[in-house]
């Protein structure tokens, strides 16, 4: 079986630092060239996914302006990709809205993995296109939505690229974007109530620089309080690896949130509010706790390092979360969706048949 899958042109496959669609890309084909699929990644030039990799524009561009040309490049890039898998591939996945259109057109069986929070009128569009194969990354996401072929299947990450450590320091961490909804500074708040320090990693859009400038670098003190930047791999392992606790404060609604399978992967605990799929991957005292306030968020980080091991967290993301387990069940899909197509194309040959006799 021979899978194209289409990423967005913007940012390279895997990310370098941010890009939670781009991780989940380069680890599922990882995961379906491990088990044995034929795999082609289209991207941008400066991918590295370990797979064949094909780009129309071979730089990658990050943040996006949101103008229309980048809408237009992002629709360029995924019908140039779609043709070209078309001539090869057995079936097409795609992961942005504008690849739908091309089903119309493109007589290969299509599968969309949704990224996004339910909105109303990407919904109405996707009520367009019945015959795509959509694929929710949480239950919560799923019982939004009313399409005829749709199911969840969550994130997997590769473990062997997570350094699981036993021995803690005495810091809380926060990895994420800059962004109110992410919640960085109810983490401040958490931090300071806990008594702990924070360290702060993550990207800071230009559309959240006031955020940044008014919420965040205030309290900023380089010890205490402190912000890292963006983190690439090495970074996440270092200070996600060693921290008490991962805090994730958000303010909406998750679809999934992969930087909680990061923190567990490597044995930290995370601290979460509720929203989305957070009561799907955290389970109390097992990987972590969900909490209701800042308040209880303080007083779990005082008390995370007694209640939950390291060992216990790392074995809670390897039997529920590991690349394996995710790319199987996207296999089991594919060949769901192929052979469906192979026994509607003998049926209705029998039935051409039939008419001529």
């Amino acid at each position: 079986m021979r899978v194209a899958i289409v990423a967005p042109p913007f940012i390279s496959v895997p990310p370098r630092r941010y890009g939670g669609t781009e991780l989940f890309i380069a680890q599922l084909a990882a995961g379906l060239q491990k088990a044995g699929l034929d795999v082609v990644v289209y991207a941008n030039g400066e991918s590295s996914a370990g797979t064949e990799t094909r780009w129309l524009f071979p730089k990658a561009q990050w943040p996006i302006k949101g103008e229309v040309y980048d809408n237009l490049k992002d629709l360029n890039h995924t019908t140039w990709a779609v043709k070209d898998a078309a001539r090869t591939c057995d079936l097409i996945h795609i992961n942005n809205a504008p690849g739908l259109v091309c089903s119309r057109y493109i007589h290969r069986p299509f599968v969309y993995t949704i990224h996004h929070p339910h909105i109303p009128e990407l919904s109405d569009f996707y009520s367009y296109f019945p015959e795509v194969n959509y694929v929710t990354i949480s239950d919560f996401q799923r019982r939004q939505e009313t399409m005829a072929h749709l199911q969840t299947i969550h994130h997997g990450l590769d473990l062997t690229r997570y350094q699981y450590r036993e021995k803690k320091q005495d810091y809380l961490a926060f990895l994420g974007r800059i962004a109110p909804i992410k919640g960085p500074h109810l983490a401040i708040q958490a931090a300071k109530k806990a008594g702990l320090p924070l360290k702060i990693a993550g990207e800071v859009q230009p559309m959240f620089r006031d955020y940044f400038e008014t919420e965040i670098k205030p309290h900023l003190d380089g010890s205490f309080i402190e912000y890292i930047g963006e983190a690439d791999l090495a970074a996440k392992n270092e200070l996600l690896g060693n921290a008490r606790a991962m805090l994730f404060p958000i303010q909406w609604d998750e679809p999934f949130g992969l930087v909680m399978l990061e923190s567990m992967a490597c044995g930290t605990p995370v601290l979460a509010f509720p929203g989305g799929s957070v009561r799907e991957v955290i389970e109390n005292g097992a990987n972590g706790f969900i909490c209701q306030s800042v308040e209880e968020m303080a007083t779990r980080a005082r008390q995370v390092g007694q209640a939950i091991a390291p060992a216990m967290v790392r074995q809670h993301v390897q039997e529920r979360y590991s690349l394996e387990h995710m790319a199987a069940r996207y296999v089991k899909l594919y060949q769901g969706i192929l052979a469906a197509g192979q026994a509607s194309k003998i049926s209705a040959l029998v039935e051409e048949q039939r008419a001529v006799a």
